[in-house]
């Protein structure tokens, strides 16, 4: 729904500081699992466990509330008597790209979490694993930064194919780590490749669907990734009893070699209606009503 929001803010006349937006987004994304982690440890580790489950619930009741009442950045409701064109439709070749690469980087994220945590422990290092996703963190929160800082020239399925390649290689060089030390290093490549996804991710959706059904198409990414995450974790575990932490990071090198495919697939598919840069779209209404035009013809 924030996405949503961004893009009901600045597309109007603001539509080049989109990718600044959701690099924002996804900077604060990494900003909370950084810091959200540790200090509910540090709570749990000084007697309060039950506090860090409280302060939890707290945040996003209080945060969904205070988003819910800013009225000011809502974009508005799709009029229920316009007609339901084609246009709109989300069963589509690149809405359907968009939601397996969703989909994916659940499966890095479910499955990433605990294959660090096992690779730890079979080192005998288990106190290492904290050290490692913040390293990680901080590396996708400096990557995020500069993403956002520049206007870039690219097409944005361009640098996605970049970013989901370069993500691919770091989950391969995960199964050549010896150490906790040598993971480190390998964990600042893919962390810094996380947060531009995320980004990108949104800057793709938005341009593809329709305004009227761009918070439903958000929603159904969402879910894709939660889906990926819940499963990943369960096939992860099942591949560290059989193979090792080893068979977990196999799980993410699967993913991210999956994303990598798919970037590839929808490189034509992803483009803009228009076939130019956000920098330079017009506007939504203009841009579907080019693409229903084109269509007819």
């Amino acid at each position: 729904m924030s996405a949503t929001r961004w893009a009901a803010l600045l597309r109007p006349g603001r539509a080049a500081e989109l990718p600044t937006a959701f690099a924002l987004e996804s900077v604060s994304n990494a900003v909370a699992y950084l810091v959200g982690p540790a200090l509910v440890s540090a709570l749990a580790a000084a007697g309060h466990p039950v506090a860090g489950t409280v302060l939890a619930v707290s945040l996003s009741v209080a945060g969904g509330l205070l988003l819910a009442a800013q009225r000011g950045s809502a974009p508005a409701p799709a009029a229920r008597s316009a007609p339901h064109s084609r246009s709109r439709s989300l069963l589509r070749g690149d809405v359907f790209v968009l939601m397996g690469l969703n989909l994916a980087i659940g499966v890095y994220f479910g499955a990433m979490q605990v294959s660090v945590t096992a690779f730890v422990v079979e080192h005998r290092a288990p106190s290492a694993a904290a050290p490692i996703f913040a390293v990680s963190n901080c590396s996708g929160l400096l990557a995020g930064w500069l993403y956002g800082l520049r206007r870039w020239r690219a097409a944005p399925a361009v640098h996605l194919l970049i970013a989901t390649g370069a993500l691919t290689l770091g989950t391969w060089l995960l199964l050549t780590a010896v150490s906790p030390f040598g993971l480190g290093w390998v964990a600042v490549l893919t962390g810094a490749t996380i947060p531009p996804l995320l980004a990108l991710l949104s800057q793709l959706t938005e341009s593809a669907v329709h305004p009227s059904v761009l918070t439903q198409a958000f929603s159904w990414l969402g879910s894709a990734s939660a889906a990926g995450s819940a499963g990943a974790a369960a096939v992860s575990g099942w591949a560290i009893d059989a193979l090792g932490s080893r068979g977990g990071f196999a799980v993410t090198a699967a993913a991210a070699t999956a994303m990598t495919l798919q970037s590839l697939a929808g490189l034509r598919l992803l483009h803009p209606p228009t076939g130019r840069s956000t920098r330079t779209q017009p506007a939504p209404q203009a841009r579907w009503r080019s693409r229903t035009r084109n269509s007819s013809r």
